[in-house]
């Protein structure tokens, strides 16, 4: 996978790799059991071609819970250190990960979590997806899809150096973990989902740290967002928003050819949002259609719809959201309902039209 950018490298390395496990064949009447456990589950064809007895238990729920904690392991080996914290926010924080079994946590994040004392995105640190952003922006992959994926099987289990798929990698590396699984007809259906709330904010933050180098300006907008939904402040949104677009770089847009899509646009608000924390949901689905970005905050929901325009604004996003009547969903569930619509300009590459009124 380091060398995955350089596919003759790769090649040559997975050429290695068979060598490597076919040593294993010539050894079979020594070994009475053999584990292998990796980040990558590369198909048996191109890396395990040697050996061709070997059962994935990836998707086993018998094995589901081998390589995390449990809620009752958590809670019944860990009964001294919980005290200290608010066995809530830790869900929240770090568990998730589901294998068709019971959601378990993270093991590095618990353990540094006691140790530490204090909520911090550990094991994302320890990882570098650059290799998967670079993959997102050149197939113009929309960002807010990652909530509800949906893959078969397929997806889950063959991976090869000749066919990377970025669905593939962001479930085999953690990334993404299974929220949903249902059969129609012959087909197993997948729906992954972020596992939890650290991989989601840490992943979404690392997304706009490789679109703006500025990290400072990055943290300062995260920042202010909250200061502004926590307050209200709705007018504040547009400003905080069109600086920090203004503040991508020209030759990035030049390089990447993909300012003229809605979901560019959709992706940098919807990273935004996400790796300041904020309670969001993409593609809110209602009776009419769908919110593309709702936001929770105490007793307020804003309801967001974006659009691209041409150059100047047409005053179409906040006028699809009151015609398909969006809000309707939200009555008498939050005291107040904001719909924000925005457009952005394929000429400037920023907002022209910022509405937003109280439903």
């Amino acid at each position: 996978m380091d060398a995955i950018e350089n596919i003759e490298v790769a090649r040559e390395n997975r050429e290695i790799l068979k060598g490597f496990y076919s040593v294993l064949k010539d050894a079979d009447p020594y070994l009475k059991l053999v584990f292998f456990t990796g980040v990558s589950r590369f198909s048996k064809v191109s890396i395990f071609s040697g050996l061709n007895q070997l059962q994935d238990i990836t998707l086993n729920e018998e094995f589901s819970t081998v390589c995390g904690y449990t809620q009752s392991e958590l809670e019944s080996v860990f009964e001294d250190r919980l005290k200290d914290f608010d066995k809530e926010k830790i869900k929240v924080w770090y568990n998730g990960y589901s294998w068709l079994g019971e959601r378990v946590y993270n093991p590095f994040d618990i353990l540094l979590l006691f140790s530490e004392k204090r909520f911090r995105a550990f094991w994302f640190e320890t990882e570098t997806p650059t290799f998967l952003i670079k993959m997102f922006m050149k197939n113009r992959y929309y960002i807010p899809e990652l909530e509800n994926l949906e893959v078969g099987d397929e997806i889950l289990s063959n991976l090869d150096v000749d066919n990377i798929r970025v669905e593939n990698l962001l479930f085999q590396a953690g990334y993404l973990t299974i929220k949903d699984f249902k059969t129609k007809g012959n087909k197993n259906l997948y729906t992954l989902s972020f596992p939890n709330l650290e991989v989601k904010m840490s992943f979404n933050d690392f997304f706009l740290g490789y679109v703006i180098e500025n990290i400072s300006l990055k943290d300062k907008t995260e920042i202010g967002l909250i200061e502004a939904f926590e307050n209200k402040q709705v007018e504040k949104l547009k400003d905080i928003l069109h600086r920090f677009f203004a503040s991508i770089p020209h030759d990035w847009y030049r390089k990447n050819d993909i300012d003229s899509y809605e979901g560019f646009y959709a992706s940098i608000v919807y990273a935004l949002f996400n790796g300041a924390g904020l309670n969001v949901i993409a593609e809110d689905n209602t009776n009419k259609g769908q919110i593309d970005l709702s936001v929770f905050n105490q007793d307020s929901v804003y309801i967001l719809e974006f659009k691209v325009v041409e150059d100047k604004e047409e005053g179409v996003a906040l006028k699809q959201i009151k015609e398909k009547r969006y809000y309707e969903k939200y009555k008498g569930k939050y005291q107040e309902i904001y719909l924000i619509g925005i457009e952005f300009s394929k000429k400037d590459k920023n907002i022209v039209s910022f509405e937003w009124e109280k439903a």
